[in-house]
């Protein structure tokens, strides 16, 4: 009883932090000027983190096993390796753009692990035989913090993609409006107008070259941390081999699951093979990133929706109102 009542406080001030760094994140974007507020925010993830971090101890330590067991507790384990993805760009001192991906990612995380699941899912049960092993904890924690980092990686593809279609739609329907006005200004005026829009669409100028510097910057953490996920995703998919010949007899089955992570491997092994060409990288590699995005989240939550094949245990059941 007295750990349930500390799992119920813990998630609470977890998710409340958690709001907060949001809000402040708000408020950076509108007022960056406000001194103190990004030490804020990032006072405010390490709190989150521990919090998080308590809430996983003391699951542990009522239910005697590695919190990994169902649904509910992956997806606070996800929302804490968030965390571990932010705080990478601190391990050399440079200049954290990650949280604006990662605080949101965990509240939603954690807000659907708390809002969107069953109440019978945020029980620890006794694991079934399946579970029971030592690989447990290497291959799930490996697979979840690979879902992290992809997830972190492949939504800062989204923002670039999204970015470069926002500036190629403005330069396009500046060219537009420049062909309607040349059949009724005449020539001169329309080669001036050219001329001025030329010169403010510059890439030289001063505002594209601060998105430019920005897109570059998405792309370069893009390629990092998805990297960094590709190797997890590489351990746990080997861990759960290992694990698999352990308890069924055999290294890969074609399960619903292993074949997704499968699939979710060779799209990020095309996007990291796309990164070796100068041609291919920038929106073509991201757009791979963005289809990456989509298929975690069928590995993820799709297999688990059907509740079929041998990772059927991790099934789940949304709330009923």
């Amino acid at each position: 009883m007295i750990f349930v009542t500390l799992e119920h406080i813990l998630i609470h001030i977890s998710f409340s932090i958690i709001s907060i760094v949001i809000t402040i994140h708000l408020m950076n974007l509108l007022v960056y000027q406000i001194v103190g507020l990004r030490d804020s925010s990032e006072k405010g993830m390490i709190a989150t983190f521990f919090s998080t971090t308590g809430l996983l101890v003391s699951r542990w330590i009522s239910s005697g096993h590695f919190p990994l067991s169902n649904l509910y507790e992956s997806l606070i384990f996800l929302s804490c390796s968030f965390f571990i993805i932010h705080i990478i760009p601190k391990i050399r001192n440079h200049k954290n753009d990650l949280s604006t991906i990662t605080a949101p990612s965990t509240i939603f995380t954690q807000g659907f692990a708390t809002s969107g699941l069953s109440t019978e899912m945020h029980q620890s049960e006794i694991l079934v035989p399946a579970l029971q092993s030592q690989w447990l904890m290497m291959h799930v924690t490996m697979m979840l913090l690979s879902y992290a980092a992809l997830l972190c990686g492949s939504l800062l593809s989204v923002t670039l993609l999204v970015i470069t279609f926002r500036k190629n739609i403005n330069i396009f329907s500046k060219s537009k409006n420049l062909l309607i006005k040349s059949f009724f200004f005449g020539e001169n005026k329309y080669l001036n107008e050219k001329r001025s829009v030329f010169k403010n669409t510059s890439f030289l100028s001063f505002g594209n070259y601060y998105k430019y510097q920005f897109t570059q910057r998405l792309d370069y953490w893009s390629y990092r941390v998805i990297s960094l996920g590709f190797i997890f995703l590489t351990m746990g998919i080997i861990c759960g081999a290992v694990w698999a010949n352990e308890a069924w007899g055999s290294y890969w089955n074609w399960d619903p699951k292993e074949t997704w992570a499968f699939i979710t491997w060779t799209i990020f092994a095309i996007y990291l093979h796309t990164r070796t060409s100068q041609s291919l990288q920038g929106t073509n590699s991201a757009f791979v990133g963005f289809i990456g995005f989509l298929i975690i989240w069928i590995c993820y939550f799709g297999i688990n929706l059907l509740g079929i094949g041998l990772h059927s245990y991790g099934s789940f059941t949304l709330t009923s109102n």
